[in-house]
């Protein structure tokens, strides 16, 4: 399958006026894509489109909730009528719940699954007839949470459990259609985004993400990245690597680890909660990229798995070097 590159691309992302969403479109735009994004909020989107039209980028926004099938179905619609298709399709909305599991009312369990869970199935769904005919990528935005636990984030958890189990099966079904369109499921470890302001916290303190947590950069190469090659699936970051392996390989240690864990990184009781001001049953997106963490910039994982072939040649180089040099001494 080959995708285009992406300057010749028009990209659509939802969730992009905060967090990993915006920096997708920024990284996109900068790279000469035409890129639409989408969220609830429409003073969000403006804010975050004005970022990427100051620096010389393409950017135009639909104001839509990726919970309703008709809101989708509309901004499927009006972005063919605008820019004549689209080649990439990014799901990336998504909202978090500090809560304990007994305590989290239906109604806002449902809200969670609404915009994780029915919000991708809501995206591929209307989105697929488009790029079936057109050729092009499907990227989701999942979580290291679908392969492994985790409390006080567990119905947060939970819905990403879900949306692997849904777009690793929709990927199945494409196959045996043979049909022109990537399917691929990013997976970021703890990321540096307004998560958990934008969170519903139900816990006694300040919510954040459990660190280590890494630049939105990073999600936004990788997914740039598998804009134009197709890629199965990637985990971003090292640390979501090494977590989600110690869960598989060790689970009942792992489960007393994250039990104890979880509890004292996930909420901050030294800190009061914040005043919501949107972000779990509305827009909460206002252009932010980044939240209030101490990030990391890099990741060596994520650049191994999304170069290896030349990540192996500069081993061997510079092994080769350091071998010359050694024999020269």
């Amino acid at each position: 399958m080959k995708l285009k590159p992406l300057e010749e691309q028009t990209i659509v992302i939802t969730g992009g006026s905060s967090g990993i969403g915006l920096a997708t479109a920024r990284h996109a735009a900068e790279r000469g894509a035409n890129v639409v994004i989408i969220a609830r909020r429409e003073d969000g989107l403006e804010a975050a489109a004005e970022q990427i039209r100051a620096d010389g980028g393409r950017c135009d926004t639909i104001s839509a909730d990726v919970g309703q099938r008709e809101d989708v179905k509309a901004a499927v619609r009006t972005v063919i009528a605008r820019h004549g298709g689209f080649d990439t399709w990014v799901s990336n909305a998504g909202v978090g719940a500090y809560a304990k599991l007994e305590e989290l009312s239906d109604e806002d369990h449902h809200q969670l699954f609404d915009t994780n869970y029915w919000g991708v199935v809501h995206c591929a769904t209307e989105a697929l007839p488009h790029l079936k005919q057109r050729g092009g990528a499907l990227i989701t935005t999942g979580s290291i949470s679908s392969q492994m636990p985790a409390p006080v984030l567990s119905s947060y958890t939970a819905s990403k459990y879900a949306v692997k189990g849904y777009i690793d099966s929709l990927r199945l079904e494409l196959i045996d259609e043979d049909a022109p369109v990537s399917v691929t499921l990013i997976q970021p470890s703890g990321i540096n985004t307004p998560f958990g302001e934008h969170a519903l916290n139900q816990m006694d303190g300040r919510s954040k993400v459990p660190p280590p947590v890494y630049s939105p950069d990073i999600v936004a190469e990788a997914i740039c990245r598998a804009a134009e090659h197709p890629t199965r699936d990637m985990i971003v970051g090292g640390a979501g690597r090494a977590m989600t392996l110690f869960s598989r390989l060790f689970p009942n240690l792992a489960d007393q680890v994250f039990a104890y864990a979880f509890f004292k990184t996930a909420i901050n009781k030294d800190e009061p909660k914040r005043e919501k001001s949107g972000g779990f049953y509305t827009g909460g997106g206002r252009g932010d990229r980044y939240g209030e963490q101490h990030m990391r910039h890099t990741s060596v994982y994520t650049t191994l798995r999304s170069y290896p072939f030349a990540s192996l040649a500069g081993v061997a180089i510079a092994a080769g070097v350091a071998g010359l040099a050694l024999r020269n001494r």
